[in-house]
């Protein structure tokens, strides 16, 4: 087996699994947050590192006007996410509140599943309304205006519309009463995952692509055309687009992605500015 086919087969599994044992060996609670940051970093740098030896269109991996931006997003956005786990940690502390359920005896790992589940049902609700409302999609093309996928589109996002879509999920699970720390496993996890769903990686997960949104389907969701998008909205589990009937299995070519027009500047300051700038 060459290691293309290795790569190809491999790597989305064994990065995530190296990703799932370092949540799990995640320290006590007071380095846990820092942990799990460097965690994310890791994960996303391997993805980075496979992708330039291992793409899926060549042409993707030339730079574009639009890299500072990328850069910039990302560095804002993981920071962003970093803060909403520490704003639990000192919301919990200052209201002195336990919630009302959580199984806090459950096993670390199977705790950061059960909160991924209200997360991504935020987030996959929240993604399809920003496809149906003006001012939500304004926000939201920021995310869609790239004309290349890579892996730093993951984090490709107006940090107002990353707390909207995050935002129902975050606040189920505070009045549950989620640890920080399991919020934190979970949203790492995330973090290589979207990396691995934008990647422009020439990989393959099998059968599992019918579970999991990676790139072999979340490609067809950045099609240029607007009506052709509106498929596989789901962020990492693909069950809320079988249950609303958005599910799309690729037929056609994946053709040209980004917007109809190119409508969205390609410099971060004015990628911040321009949903309340643009017409609805």
């Amino acid at each position: 087996m060459s290691v293309r086919s290795v790569v190809r087969y491999g790597s989305y599994p064994a990065v995530m699994a190296l990703v799932l044992l370092g949540v799990a060996a995640t320290p006590a609670r007071s380095y846990a947050l820092p942990w799990l940051a460097g965690l994310a970093a890791s994960g996303l740098l391997a993805v980075a590192l496979l992708e330039r030896r291992f793409p899926f269109d060549a042409r993707w991996q030339a730079s574009d006007q639009d890299f500072p931006a990328d850069v910039a997003h990302a560095i804002v956005n993981l920071a962003v996410m970093h803060a909403a786990v520490l704003g639990f940690v000192l919301l919990r502390d200052l209201a002195d509140y336990q919630g009302l359920w959580w199984p806090g005896d459950w096993p670390y790992l199977a705790q950061v599943f059960l909160a991924g589940l209200p997360l991504d049902l935020s987030l996959y609700v929240m993604h399809r309304l920003s496809h149906r409302h003006g001012l939500l999609w304004r926000f939201h093309s920021i995310h869609h205006s790239s004309r290349r996928l890579y892996w730093l589109n993951g984090e490709r996002r107006h940090p107002l519309h990353a707390a909207l879509m995050a935002g129902p999920g975050l606040l189920a699970l505070g009045v549950l009463g989620a640890p920080a720390e399991v919020v934190g496993g979970w949203l790492a996890i995330l973090a290589v995952h979207l990396a691995f769903q934008h990647a422009n990686l020439d990989y393959r997960v099998g059968p599992v692509r019918y579970l999991l949104g990676v790139a072999e389907l979340h490609r067809w969701h950045h099609r240029e055309r607007f009506e052709d998008a509106q498929v596989n909205f789901g962020e990492f589990w693909l069950l809320w687009d079988h249950i609303f009937g958005t599910f799309y299995q690729p037929r056609s070519p994946l053709g040209p992605i980004g917007i109809e027009g190119d409508p969205v500047p390609h410099h971060y300051v004015e990628q911040m500015v321009y949903p309340f700038k643009a017409e609805a």
